[in-house]
């Protein structure tokens, strides 16, 4: 990954060029780096973005020169300007600002089909959520909370600690002091939880099936340790009958109208105040390699966000 020079793109009749405001780093694009998810070479990274419009094309009805818009799941947010398609835009509403929005596209959407979709959270339930100082993480928790869950989370320094129980988690586990596994029996009377958030993969996915009870939802949707290995289905029978599920987002947003509605719920979160965001750092275009460095080396918490 390297910064270079190269024209403003041109929008193709069904796109708009928007001026970008900020860009969201995320684990997604380490991905598309390493090859993990592959993409045409060469390309731009970044799929998290937002701005303002500066031109469109022909076939585009929805939106004008001067709107402020956000989007994800488009290829080449790293840069000055952005040729998007208009049905992967959404509008940016009143009380929420570009770097909010640039803040929560990806992840805020990704909080949002966790908690309301993939596992529906029921007040009085009990999840366990790994990472919960994360960029993800700790949307997770506040949304978690506000529905009325028991909320159960790991981190692995005092400092998170803190973070996490101020976004509303009910238990903080120190995976660096003690072992998750015991802990979240312990905390649950060896009932186990009905939901496990991982988004850390291979060295927490064995240890998250033992903690689940029977019937419950392990909710797989990354792998900042590495990929999980193989592993024969029957192992869930012999764990309760566990449900295993490895989501995207792209699957929850797969249609416009799905677009608008999870992109609106999470922006009217933030414009009430019953989402607070984090962003942890800015870094320049020029230093994108080091935000890819932080943010693997684990040493972020919150959002990080590249700013033009």
């Amino acid at each position: 990954m390297e910064v270079a020079e190269l024209p403003v793109p041109q929008q193709k009749p069904n796109e708009a060029l928007v001026k970008v405001a900020a860009a969201g780093v995320n684990f997604i694009d380490v991905y598309n780096r390493e090859g993990r998810y592959k993409a045409p070479l060469p390309f731009v990274v970044g799929q998290e973005g937002a701005g303002t419009v500066t031109a469109v094309g022909s076939e585009v009805k929805t939106f004008k020169v001067g709107d402020r818009v956000a989007w994800t799941s488009v290829l080449g947010s790293y840069a000055e300007y952005a040729a998007v398609p208009a049905d992967k835009l959404v509008p940016i509403p009143a009380g929420v600002t570009g770097r909010d929005a640039a803040a929560v596209m990806l992840q805020g959407m990704t909080a949002h089909y966790l908690t309301h979709d993939t596992h529906p959270l029921k007040r009085g339930e009990t999840a366990l959520i790994h990472a919960a100082a994360g960029g993800v993480g700790m949307l997770v928790v506040q949304m978690a909370h506000n529905i009325g869950a028991r909320v159960i989370g790991t981190v692995s320094t005092d400092e998170k600690a803190r973070l996490a129980r101020d976004a509303g988690a009910d238990e903080i586990i120190l995976y660096s002091k003690s072992d998750f596994e015991a802990e979240t029996k312990r905390l649950t009377a060896n009932k186990g939880v009905d939901v496990v958030y991982d988004s850390v993969g291979r060295t927490t996915f064995d240890k998250s099936l033992n903690v689940l009870r029977p019937r419950g939802m392990m909710v797989l949707f990354g792998g900042s340790s590495g990929a999980v290995p193989p592993f024969d289905p029957i192992v869930l029978t012999q764990k309760g009958s566990l449900f295993l599920t490895r989501p995207s987002l792209n699957n929850y947003i797969a249609t416009r109208e799905e677009l608008l509605a999870r992109s609106g719920a999470v922006f009217g979160m933030i414009a009430a105040e019953k989402l607070k965001l984090r962003i942890e750092h800015t870094y320049s275009l020029a230093e994108a390699e080091r935000a890819h460095r932080d943010l693997e080396a684990r040493k972020t918490t919150g959002k990080l966000l590249l700013i033009p």
